[in-house]
């Protein structure tokens, strides 16, 4: 299988590694929506995908407005979500509970409603593509919340992929990216992060939002791996915990995410 001729919907596909992924399939041949939270967001990312992408703005929290969203996309082949903003990670003893409570409204009870808004409209042969992150495997202390979010879009990934059978469901789980990401950070500090990440892992480099791109495209093409989490960290987890190297100073949070709400 191939995505050319095909339907993909990217959540998060106006930035980082969720554009990259749509821009991928484009080229490939799929028509491509990307949806955000900001229509500013979309009209930026139309101008820069292959022609005829086409995009919507809705905010992922709101149920409702998702279902909409899907109606007027109307039938698809995959779903690919990415969106998710950087988290502020504290220790137990600082953490704020609500607003622990609102990064889940994204990066999880967002994922269950594009899911339940898409089912009726995604194609049978088609997939499902999550975003999960490297604090799931390999937490650290003060990692409570990105470590639970990235834990439990795992077990929702193998979930789904029985429950909504035959349609196939993945997670791509990404070691450290150079995307929008780290922004927040200064120039300095994210590139010390980068050439860490590089003297640290087996490949001897950061991730580049185009070859994490792949793993998607590969979810979306192949027709016999469901429930899989994939890792694309250039070999961290073998070698070292989140706790030292790279993220020893700095931890935005489940790394493979983008910043704002399906940004």
């Amino acid at each position: 299988m191939n995505v050319s001729g095909q339907r993909v919907v990217v959540i998060g596909g106006t930035s980082g590694i969720g554009q990259a992924t749509a821009r991928a399939a484009a080229e490939r041949g799929a028509q491509v929506v990307v949806v955000s939270a900001r229509q500013a967001s979309v009209e930026r990312a139309l101008r820069e995908l292959p022609p005829g992408a086409t995009g919507h703005a809705v905010d992922v929290r709101d149920a409702d407005a998702l279902d909409a969203v899907f109606e007027r996309i109307g039938a698809f082949d995959h779903l690919v979500y990415t969106s998710g903003e950087a988290l502020t990670l504290a220790p137990i003893a600082d953490l704020d509970v609500d607003t622990a409570r609102r990064f889940f409204e994204i990066r999880y009870f967002g994922v269950l409603a594009a899911v339940r808004a898409a089912m009726p409209r995604l194609s049978r042969d088609g997939s499902v593509t999550l975003t999960g992150g490297s604090a799931g495997p390999r937490p650290a202390p003060g990692w409570a919340v990105a470590a639970s979010i990235c834990g439990a879009m795992e077990a929702l990934t193998r979930e789904l992929a029985l429950e909504l059978a035959p349609v196939r469901v993945n997670l791509v789980r990404p070691g450290v990216v150079e995307s929008p990401l780290w922004s927040a950070m200064g120039e300095t500090d994210r590139d010390a992060l980068y050439e860490a990440t590089a003297k640290t892992t087996p490949v001897g480099h950061t991730g580049r939002v185009e070859e994490i791109a792949l793993a998607y495209l590969y979810c979306m093409e192949q027709t016999y791996a469901t429930g899989t989490i994939i890792g694309v960290d250039g070999g961290a987890v073998l070698v070292r915990g989140l706790a030292s190297g790279p993220f020893h100073h700095w931890r935005p949070g489940c790394v493979s995410r983008q910043p704002g709400p399906a940004s």
